[in-house]
């Protein structure tokens, strides 16, 4: 064999060593080779000297193989333990797991039992429970609309829990409720002074000492004051009540002990508040516009001439009276004044004499009926007065309705009002002005027959008298 044959067969031989070394890299880097092995197939020259190392390399690979066959076995008997111990516990947790689950359910029936004893024996004290709730609720709007609030502030912060609790209320949250209820009752029959800011009409704020009578009033000095809710604050009325009403507060304010007489408000200021809205007797007069004012204007000029003319009527009376009283005859009343004639004209023959009284009875009566027509005029205008101010306020009505529709009734105030204030003025004029007119005239009329009466006995007398 030549050499070069012999190293084809040594390059044929490495190859294969070389592929199976790359087969069996896994195994290799468990298992190295040996560092003197490989340096020994790089120096192989001959057959004998391959020969001798794949003897060798068959013993060291025939350990190697048995090391590996028994890690291998090793490795199949760990993974066996394993899969035996995991299967084991998968058992355990699956009878686990249906031991929790029949567990579950046995705690899901004995809520249910726990739920359904609960509900039976808090079942008389739910309805009991929502009263109290109730209760609570209409406290809180008790409390803030208070005036007691102001020297106690945020009471209703105790009361909004039980208020808005869904469950069994505390007792804390009880006896809350019980110590505002009494101490409500017991504010509301005292009378308490304390220092308090106020605003005034104006809207300035003053402190001011507040005294407060119970729950229905407050007042400082004589002025009535308005407890607003929304801010908590006390406000003096733009419009106080009666001079009367002011005067008792002045005395309370001023009062250091003993008792006095006070008005209170049982609506707790709502009256009071209503002063406010309530218009007085301008506004109620301008309501009426220009014909009630006219209406107003002929109400004051009936009555002034009404009373001038009472005055005059009360005069000529007394006049005339006293001239009845005595034989002197005087020119300041109207019989005296028909007696001169009579004395002027004695001698006359009784028709004649007759005509001459009558004629200065004409004269008088006049006098004693001076206006009574005006009178009776105005009381029979001012009506018509009132009528027209309603038509003419009816009319500014329904021109808002057209305009604006029904939606605000605002809109529809002014007309009503001028419609209805003007017919209450006309009544209002007419009334005393158709009674004093009544007066006037029954008056006058008395006063007419007497000075009829006193004329036919002159008459008389100068017809009994016998001829001259």
């Amino acid at each position: 064999m030549t050499i070069t044959s012999t190293r084809l067969i040594i390059s044929f031989l490495l190859f294969i060593l070389t592929i199976s070394g790359q087969l069996n890299a896994q195994e290799e880097q468990e298992f190295p080779t040996d560092p003197v092995m490989s340096e020994k197939l790089k120096n192989i020259q001959t057959l004998e000297q391959l020969l001798e190392i794949t003897e060798n390399d068959k013993q060291a690979s025939g350990v190697i193989n048995d090391q590996r066959e028994q890690k291998f076995l090793a490795a199949r008997d760990r993974q066996k333990f394993l899969l035996e111990q995991a299967v084991a516990r998968l058992d355990q947790e699956e009878k686990r797991s249906v031991r929790l689950q029949k567990q579950f359910e046995e705690n899901e029936k004995t809520l249910e039992d726990i739920q359904e004893t609960l509900r039976i024996r808090i079942g008389n004290f739910g309805e009991l429970f929502g009263v109290v709730r109730q209760v609570a609720g209409e406290t809180i709007a008790i409390v803030k609309n208070s005036i007691v609030s102001l020297q106690f502030p945020n009471r209703e912060k105790n009361l909004t829990g039980l208020a808005e609790a869904r469950g069994i209320p505390s007792i804390e949250q009880m006896h809350d409720l019980r110590v505002e209820l009494l101490r409500e009752m017991s504010q509301s029959g005292q009378v308490q002074r304390f220092q308090k800011q106020v605003v005034l009409p104006g809207g300035s704020i003053v402190d001011a000492e507040i005294v407060r009578v119970g729950v229905f009033n407050a007042i400082t000095e004589n002025f009535f004051l308005q407890f607003v809710p929304d801010t908590q604050s006390l406000q003096v009325l733009a419009r106080q009540p009666a001079r009367r009403y002011q005067s008792m507060a002045k005395d309370l304010f001023a009062l250091d002990a003993g008792y006095t007489t006070m008005a209170v408000d049982p609506s707790r200021g709502q009256i009071l508040s209503l002063l406010i809205q309530a218009p007085g007797l301008a506004e109620r007069i301008n309501q009426g516009g220009l014909v009630g004012y006219f209406i107003i204007f002929i109400g004051l000029l009936g009555l002034a001439l009404s009373l001038w003319r009472l005055l005059i009527l009360r005069q000529d009376g007394q006049a005339i009276n006293q001239q009845l009283t005595t034989d002197i005859v005087s020119q300041d009343n109207a019989l005296g004044r028909i007696l001169s004639v009579h004395n002027e004209h004695d001698a006359m023959d009784t028709e004649s004499l007759e005509l001459k009284i009558d004629e200065a009875i004409l004269k008088e009566v006049p006098k004693l009926e001076k206006y009574h027509s005006i009178i009776k005029v105005f009381a029979a205008i001012a009506p018509l007065l009132g009528l027209l101010g309603t038509v003419v306020g009816m009319i500014v009505t329904f021109q808002a309705l057209t305009l604006f529709g029904t939606g605000d009734p605002k809109l529809m105030a002014g007309g009503i009002s001028q419609a209805l204030v003007t017919t209450m003025l006309g009544l209002i004029v007419a009334i005393p002005l158709v009674f004093l007119h009544s007066v006037l005239t029954s008056w006058s009329g008395t006063l007419i027959e007497v000075l009829e009466e006193q004329s036919a006995g002159l008459i008389a007398r100068h017809a009994e008298r016998p001829n001259l």
